[in-house]
């Protein structure tokens, strides 16, 4: 996949400028929602880098945790003053259509002709896995071999997300037994 390395950079620092909204932010929804937009931003990102499994568990793990958190913190001050912040609303609202535009126009170029085959890097896998490792399970072959850094990123993420419903989900304190 062809990307100019200018949108790898929009989109590093869309994350980086969401990050550091999310730290200094007053009110907890405002960071919450630049939280949320650093995860879709890092989404995308693992689609660009052609790791749309990883993506589809970022995807999932990011929404269920925005979905915990705001729950988390409906008890509290949750309004947003929008006299103030309509400016900000409307300008990450300009940069997010420009950045959603930029990201379906560049894929035009991207895919085959409709009825061309798509499946270039799948005929490798499946051609060499029987000669080169030498396996008669071609699907286990392709995930813990040519594909091992995906698999194990994927074991991250869903690890990482099981200890944070573990922490969240926890009693406060031992009870005496």
């Amino acid at each position: 996949m062809v990307i100019n390395t200018g949108f790898h950079i929009f989109l590093l620092l869309m994350m980086i400028i969401g990050s550091i909204i999310a730290i200094f932010s007053k009110k907890l929804i405002s960071s919450l929602v630049s939280l949320g937009t650093v995860g879709m931003l890092l989404s995308i990102y693992f689609l660009i880098l052609s790791a749309p499994d990883i993506a589809i568990t970022q995807l999932v793990v990011e929404i269920l945790a925005l979905i915990i958190l705001l729950s988390a913190i409906t008890g509290r001050d949750v309004t947003a003053d929008m006299t103030s912040s309509k400016v900000y609303a409307l300008f990450f609202i300009f940069i997010f259509l420009i950045s959603i535009f930029t990201f379906v126009s560049s894929f035009y170029f991207i895919f085959p002709e409709f009825g061309n085959s798509n499946m270039r890097v799948g005929e490798k896998y499946l051609y060499l896995a029987p000669t080169k490792l030498k396996v008669a399970n071609v699907v286990t072959a392709i995930v813990l071999d040519f594909r091992g850094y995906d698999t194990i990123g994927e074991a991250t993420v869903i690890f990482t997300a099981i200890i944070g419903v573990m922490v969240l989900l926890r009693k406060k304190g031992k009870k005496d037994e």
